[in-house]
């Protein structure tokens, strides 16, 4: 699950962007790395120490199952998101349009929801290990307050904003 999220991230999204985004300082670049580098070795160390589970264990067993589900519900709306933003500019256009579709259609920040499921399906299917729950709580932690700025900032562009839209969590936040 993480190296697939990741190797997403690294390899295919980059290739994927149109060529006119906005470039990344390199000093973000640098942070970004040397969190995701920690944060690779925390979660190999972690799962490198897990004993081996009965056979019987079946509580671990539907964690696992239901954890890969929900990492898989929010990887694709995290993958649809994306083509849905990809999507509301043409190459050579620089304004703004309202993302509609998918989970759009609930949240301002749909990508950074699924981003938020995908990491708290990680930390059921580990069956609640401390780095994997610790990792779902912070991508919260830092996604939540930016999607709220995000959502302000649509409210305050656009007179016609859907106003049922929640900031990241539908229904509720």
């Amino acid at each position: 699950m993480f190296v697939g999220h990741y190797a997403y991230r690294t390899f295919v999204y980059p290739l994927r962007m149109h060529r006119t985004a906005a470039r990344m300082p390199v000093g973000l670049c640098l942070l970004a790395t040397a969190f995701v580098a920690f944060n690779g070795y925390v979660q190999g160390r972690a799962w490198s120490a897990l004993e081996v589970l009965p056979v019987d264990s079946m509580g671990s067993a539907v964690c696992l199952v239901a954890g890969t589900g929900l990492w898989a519900l929010g990887l694709g709306i995290n993958l649809h998101s994306d083509a849905v933003l990809r999507g509301l500019r043409k190459p050579g256009e620089t304004g703004y349009r309202v993302p509609h579709g998918g989970a759009f259609e609930y949240v301002s920040c749909a990508n950074y929801f699924g981003e938020i499921v995908e990491w708290c399906g990680y930390a059921l299917a580990s069956g609640g290990r401390l780095p994997a729950v610790a990792f779902a709580f912070f991508t919260f932690a830092n996604l939540a307050p930016r999607a709220h700025q995000h959502h302000a900032w649509y409210k305050q562009k656009f007179d016609d904003y859907p106003s049922h839209r929640r900031a990241v969590l539908p229904f509720v936040l």
